[in-house]
């Protein structure tokens, strides 16, 4: 494929944006080459500005779970932008849109809006440390909660390791009071609360973690979590910023029957516009300002476009035999990129959970971040450009999840099946 036009957008970014991207992964460090610059999304399909078109299985990293310009989602966004693009104000549709947030997720009870996901979980872990009158946090090897500081923090060898900041400017005093703990492993998360349980607001998890590629809770993993935060008065925090709606409706704690003390949002819930929120307990939620003592607050929160999109979005996910469909779809990709891989000779392993998955390049099973990071980055970088020439835009990571829309059918499958054929064989036995 010809990239020219992409090549010579990068070539201008790096000038006046840090490394040419507005957002770290984008720059396409962990495959080699240079990024992609699109200029359309219609459907399943990405279009870019050399005329390229591809299947689209990043989905602008979660939220377009509906497809490119969903038409309802469009025309909520035109509708409401005619009628004012801010108020700082109230609206009814901030109301209405709280009420079915509450309404579908199960564990909240009441609700505030933000605009990102970050803004989300880094005010939610403020809420439990203002209701709890404690100040450590406990966070989990491979999730990603978002560039808040509280969360850059590396995870110890040793499951009571205090952990160190993983970027310049995050301060050793705020690291300090992030402590982790291995994915899946309870006894870790049991021998840090017998120590330092007293000290610890909350407990802060992906269900189902994305961004260390896909990585699937054991069976009893979240309920025991959930027990054991019960058990110590530690707040048990869900992040459901790339979960929630996308798992099924009422996100990863309906799938799981979990009912968490807070939930966090964002992606599907914004339909594609900038939306996060945060919410849960009543009485924790009461907390927050101006109900209570603790601060938060955004200009734009509310925005009356960004809701229109996410009301158009969630109203659209709750359509009959919707999750059903998406299922179906993500598992015909599954079991075909393992059926391609097997007859490559390509050791593989698949994780899927409904229609987030990941293609680990490591034979061996992978469930938490030192199983993960066993993973043949270079091999996968040759992969993702193979598919990247075959039309089909993956993560350009291999620690990152794919995502599935609604907008891919079995003719997209088809190419993608067909485009992983031809790059797992271009990979031969010996990668």
């Amino acid at each position: 494929m010809n990239h020219a036009h992409s090549q010579a957008l990068f070539a201008r970014a790096q000038a006046r944006i840090p490394g040419g991207v507005n957002s770290p992964v984008r720059a396409f460090r962990g495959v080699g080459g240079d990024p992609v610059f699109f200029r359309e999304g219609a459907g399943a399909w990405l279009t870019d500005v050399d005329g390229n078109r591809y299947v689209d299985l990043v989905g602008s990293w979660g939220p377009l779970i509906l497809g490119h310009a969903y038409a309802p989602i469009v025309d909520a966004v035109i509708d409401a932008t005619r009628r004012g693009t801010s108020f700082g104000a109230p609206t009814p549709a901030e109301v209405e849109f709280a009420e079915l947030i509450c309404a579908t997720m199960p564990a909240v009870e009441m609700v505030r809006l933000v605009s990102s996901g970050t803004e989300a979980t880094v005010a939610a872990i403020r809420v439990a440390r203002g209701f709890t009158g404690r100040d450590s946090i406990l966070k989990f090897e491979g999730c990603f909660h978002g560039a808040g500081d509280p969360f850059l923090v590396k995870a110890g060898s040793g499951v009571e390791t205090l952990g160190l900041p993983d970027s310049p400017g995050v301060p050793q005093s705020v690291a300090k009071l992030t402590l982790t703990a291995p994915f899946n492993d309870l006894g870790a998360v049991e021998r840090i609360f017998a120590e330092k349980g007293k000290d610890i607001a909350c407990a802060i998890i992906e269900p189902v973690v994305g961004n260390m590629g896909v990585l699937v809770p054991k069976p009893g993993y979240l309920e025991g979590l959930q027990a054991l935060c019960q058990k110590h008065g530690v707040l048990f925090v869900l992040d459901e910023v790339m979960t929630g709606f996308r798992l099924s409706r009422g996100g990863a704690q309906e799938l799981y029957g979990l009912k968490p003390d807070l939930t966090t949002m964002a992606k599907v819930l914004g339909g594609g516009m900038p939306l996060g929120a945060y919410g849960g307990r009543k009485d924790i939620m009461s907390k927050v300002a101006p109900a209570g003592p603790v601060y938060q607050s955004g200009t734009l929160s509310g925005n009356p476009v960004a809701v229109a999109a996410g009301m158009a979005c969630l109203k659209a996910l709750a359509a009959p035999g919707t999750y059903k469909r998406l299922d179906e779809v993500s598992r015909m990709l599954e079991e075909g990129l393992i059926a391609e891989a097997k007859a490559a000779e390509v050791p593989v392993t698949v994780n899927r959970v409904g229609s987030m998955l990941t293609v680990f390049f490591t034979g061996e099973p992978v469930y938490d971040y030192p199983s993960a990071k066993k993973a043949d980055t270079a091999r996968f970088g040759r992969f993702f450009h193979a598919m990247l020439n075959e039309g089909v835009y993956l993560p350009p990571s291999q620690f990152e999840a794919a995502f599935v829309s609604l907008a891919i059918g079995e003719p997209e499958v088809a190419h993608v099946l067909a485009a992983a054929r031809k790059a797992f064989r271009s990979l031969g036995k010996a990668g």
